[in-house]
């Protein structure tokens, strides 16, 4: 009877071999193969995979955003002093269709040469340049703008498919001294500051003040303007009213006057239509009738006539 070892061998080499062929992709990463050493034109994608048992190799190689964090970044500003920055945090992504020459060129640390190298490099660069006032305060919020621009420009001319979404950068750690330096100085702004505010509030108040005042001047100025107005308005009624009254009274004394007028020259006119010869005689004989006493004698007769002729023609004659 045949012995079973060699078939339980082959058994664990099949076993070994499935094993190691059957390999899975992480979700936001890609696959990528060596064969011999050789980087292979074979990318994978999420899920599970086959590979030729210990002739390929495997590496995950992500392409999603990711952080790589730099810590204990060292440097020297333009006036000798010694700075450290702690960590400075930047987020990038290798774009899919350019994994293969990426690791091709730069292998799967692609980020210890563009990011983490790079960084080092941007912070002393930047930190030589400058003076420590101008790293720690007056320049402090361009860092992270100048980093982002500097890696971006390299990574575009060495390696396209690197693309550096954002940094972060913490506030550098000073000598102790100069720290107390800063505090005391930030301290003697803080007062300025408060002082500064202080004086504005003051400036306000007083503005206000002064608006108030002003608004109320202009208040009474502007009533007093019409109570003014009122008053003329009222006296020029006045004067008119009594223009109207005086008017209207000449009218009517003038019309009256002319209603006399009237009445005593048409009285005239009837006057002179009355003053007749036969008209004078009628009244003559009237108040004769009208006289109580009689008188008797031959002469009676002759004198009254005589007496009428003379006292008419005297009536007569008149103009």
């Amino acid at each position: 009877m045949a012995s079973p070892a060699p078939y339980f061998v082959v058994l664990v080499v099949m076993v070994v071999c499935a094993l190691n062929s059957i390999h899975s992709v992480e979700e936001g990463h890609v696959g990528v193969y060596w064969r011999g050493g050789a980087l292979v034109k074979r990318i994978s994608h999420p899920g599970w995979h086959l590979k030729v048992p210990f002739l390929d190799q495997f590496e995950n190689v992500q392409t999603t955003l990711q952080t790589d964090k730099v810590t204990d970044i060292p440097c020297g500003t333009s006036g000798g002093v010694m700075i450290k920055i702690d960590r400075v945090e930047v987020v990038n992504r290798l774009k899919e269709d350019h994994v293969y020459m990426t690791i091709k060129n730069y292998t799967v640390y692609y980020d210890k040469i563009w990011i983490f190298d790079k960084i080092h490099h941007e912070i002393n660069q930047f930190c030589s340049k400058h003076t420590l006032q101008e790293v720690y305060i007056d320049l402090f919020h361009t860092v992270d703008d100048r980093l982002q621009a500097a890696l971006q420009e390299s990574c575009n001319m060495w390696a396209p498919g690197i693309e550096i979404v954002a940094i972060r950068i913490t506030k550098p750690r000073i000598p102790d001294s100069i720290l107390k330096n800063y505090e005391q100085m930030e301290a003697e702004k803080t007062k300025l500051l408060v002082a500064q505010q202080t004086q504005k509030v003051v400036e306000k108040e007083a503005e206000t003040e002064k608006m108030k005042a002003t608004i109320e001047a202009e208040k009474s100025a502007a009533v007093s303007k019409i109570k003014m107005e009122q008053s003329t308005m009222e006296k020029e009624s006045q004067v008119r009213i009594k223009k109207l009254e005086d008017d209207a009274y000449l009218a009517n004394e003038k019309a009256r006057a002319d209603a006399t007028y009237y009445s005593a020259a048409k009285a005239a006119e009837i006057n002179k239509l009355l003053l007749t010869p036969e008209y004078l005689h009628l009244q003559a004989v009237q108040s004769i009738s009208n006289n109580t006493k009689i008188y008797f004698g031959t002469s009676v007769q002759s004198m009254f006539l005589d007496f009428l002729d003379v006292h008419l023609k005297g009536k007569v004659s008149k103009p």
